[in-house]
């Protein structure tokens, strides 16, 4: 099993959930952070850091976020296969982070 970032990290982009990752399996999208499937242990280690709730174990994904289990599988092995290393260390969010995450009722 592994975790899935939805798409509530769309326009957030924070990175407090890298730093605790013991495997280094967050990468960076454009306009979001997905999880490697294949490197993911499931230690659950970033789910309480996620300031906007947006990770989820893989068979608990709500319905309405179904799309982005694939998505953290395509994605994250398009940007590895580009040569792109996975993040291990907290970057600033995204400029809209905070306006998303009043959004989300955070």
């Amino acid at each position: 099993m592994a975790h899935v970032v939805t798409t509530k990290c769309v326009g957030c982009k924070f990175t407090d959930c890298v730093e605790v990752c013991p495997v280094a399996c967050f990468y960076e999208s454009e306009g979001q952070l997905v999880i490697h499937p294949d490197e993911c242990i499931d230690c659950t280690a970033c789910v309480a850091e996620c300031p906007v709730e947006a990770i989820y174990a893989d068979h608990s994904v709500p319905d309405e976020f179904s799309a982005s289990t694939e998505f953290n599988a395509s994605e994250s092995a398009r940007i590895k296969g580009l040569g792109q290393e996975a993040l291990t260390t907290k970057k600033a969010p995204l400029p809209t982070a905070e306006q998303r995450k009043a959004e989300l009722g955070y």
